[in-house]
């Protein structure tokens, strides 16, 4: 594992073959996030889109949460609700990616924290973690895609239940719900998401990329749409080096090497 640098004290980001673990390192204030570490982070996953060392990401908090959002003693730096309404957040560092991230959901994913969550591809959680969009509590709702993933993970009501009264869930309804796919003992939890991004960057590059650019789409285009976008997106992958890689592998019968090409 080599330290792969996020020019911040705050974000450690270490690689490990070609899977790079992202933990937000502030755990003393639940791992809220200044806008200093939203800059550190969008600049992060910047430098990942074009780095071929880089096929997926694990994204984690350290100590007993993942993350509670937004330090909200640092929003009032914004001088005016415009200038609050135009920034740029960690959620948007996030929808950036165009490798696959998997969240590691250690503790408290809450406000912001839990968009964060949302926004990852494939979210596993320890048995203890708690889920809550409590912004409500405070007068203001989410904005980083809060209403819209909670409804496309988990239901209408089950979203609004959320979003309207700001209260928590814990990890077992959040599986049952569908925010996350698996719920893994704490100890276990970071190796855990580690193997299945490392299952992903075993995966061709270029394939593992378009799944996750034609899963978004998927959400936002009527069906005929989606299905044809679909097909391009096959033939793309299928034009690769790696898929006549892949072809050739199958029929000869060994594992295939997958270059990115």
């Amino acid at each position: 594992m080599t330290d792969y640098g996020s020019g911040i004290d705050l974000i450690d980001a270490d690689l490990d073959g070609f899977v790079l673990t992202i933990r937000l390192n502030r755990p003393e204030k639940l791992n809220a996030v200044t806008q200093e570490m939203s800059a550190a982070l969008e600049a992060l996953i910047a430098r990942t889109n074009d780095d071929p060392a880089v096929r997926a990401i694990v994204y984690t908090g350290s100590g007993r949460a993942f993350s509670a959002g937004s330090d909200i003693r640092t929003l009032d730096q914004y001088e005016t609700p415009w200038e609050f309404r135009n920034r740029r957040d960690y959620c948007d560092a996030l929808r950036a990616a165009r490798k696959p991230i998997v969240a590691a959901v250690n503790g408290f994913a809450l406000g912001g924290g839990l968009e964060t969550a949302l926004t990852c591809d494939i979210r596993i959680a320890s048995t203890g973690a708690t889920f809550a969009a409590p912004e409500i509590k405070l007068g203001w709702i989410g904005g980083g895609g809060m209403s819209v993933l909670l409804a496309n993970s988990i239901g209408a009501s089950n979203a609004a239940l959320m979003l309207m009264t700001g209260d928590p869930i814990d990890a077992p309804t959040a599986l049952a719900w569908g925010i996350v796919s698996e719920l893994v003992e704490p100890d276990a939890l970071l190796a855990r998401a580690q193997e299945i991004a490392a299952t992903i960057a075993s995966r061709p590059p270029i394939a593992a990329e378009t799944a996750k650019a034609n899963l978004r789409a998927a959400y936002s285009l009527p069906l005929d749409q989606a299905i044809a976008y679909e097909r391009e997106m096959q033939g793309i992958t299928f034009a690769t080096e790696d898929a006549a890689e892949g072809r050739a592998a199958f029929a000869e019968k060994r594992p295939a090497v997958f270059s990115g090409r």
